[in-house]
């Protein structure tokens, strides 16, 4: 018998088997941009700064200049006043925002302290006064939940007057060219530091009713913070888009 055919059979497959399990490679096709991190209370050197001692980044739906209480350090949530916009619009993205519930405000039950970051004016990371649970509200209605879809995984809230933090990842949703839904939008936060909400998809934009689904909507979309008559305020907004 020939022995030489199972040889060359073997070192073929040999071969074959190498060539599939090559999955661990030198990659030198794409060398990362080189960013500086932010120190604290700074944006790092690719970020957009969404506020910088006043509102010209922000205007109410009809593209009016806000009008919310403003410093050259924060800016606060007047009652009575609308929702503000981004003058510009984003898309999927990594979002730092800092911001303050009045300590000591007095409100009506599900009220307090109550604002949300809603990316692309539609998917709303939820702001509330939770601290120790003081003001019980459902659990996918406190702060940091994905408002009526997703509770936080803990509750990092600091008490009412200290300055919080929200670090958001937003991948926003895809549509194809029949406007039908091609891919989900996902939502990652970390809230002071500790990640509250891990990947976790949206079944559709924010709403208060209990049904919400996907409808088309542009790529790209104003940022929007929600006035809900509580004097929320905010400071150190940064935004970075993800390609």
């Amino acid at each position: 018998m020939n022995q030489t055919i199972p040889f060359l059979m073997i070192v073929l497959f040999c071969k074959v088997v190498a060539a599939q399990q090559k999955n661990n490679f030198e990659d030198w096709n794409r060398k990362p941009v080189s960013v500086t991190p932010a120190d604290c209370g700074q944006a790092p050197s690719d970020a957009q700064v969404l506020f910088n001692g006043d509102l010209s980044n922000w205007c109410y739906s009809d593209g009016t200049p806000a009008k919310w209480s403003c410093s050259t350090t924060e800016f606060t949530a007047t009652p009575g006043e609308p929702d503000i916009f981004t003058r510009q619009s984003f898309g999927s993205c990594q979002l730092h925002v800092e911001w303050k519930i009045p300590d000591n405000e007095t409100h009506d039950n599900l009220n307090w302290g109550n604002s949300g970051i809603y990316l692309m004016g539609l998917y709303e990371v939820q702001i509330y006064d939770s601290y120790m649970d003081k003001h019980e509200i459902y659990y996918n209605g406190q702060a940091g939940s994905i408002y009526k879809q997703h509770s936080p995984l803990v509750n990092a809230s600091k008490p009412a007057g200290e300055w919080q933090s929200f670090d958001i990842v937003f991948t926003a949703p895809v549509f194809n060219e029949n406007k039908s839904l091609k891919s989900p939008a996902y939502f990652t936060v970390f809230q002071n530091g500790i990640i509250i909400q891990n990947h976790v998809q949206l079944i559709g934009p924010t709403v208060h009713t209990d049904f919400t689904e996907y409808q088309f909507h542009e790529s790209k979309l104003p940022l929007m913070i929600q006035s809900h008559g509580s004097k929320v305020s905010y400071r150190n907004i940064w935004i970075r888009e993800l390609n």
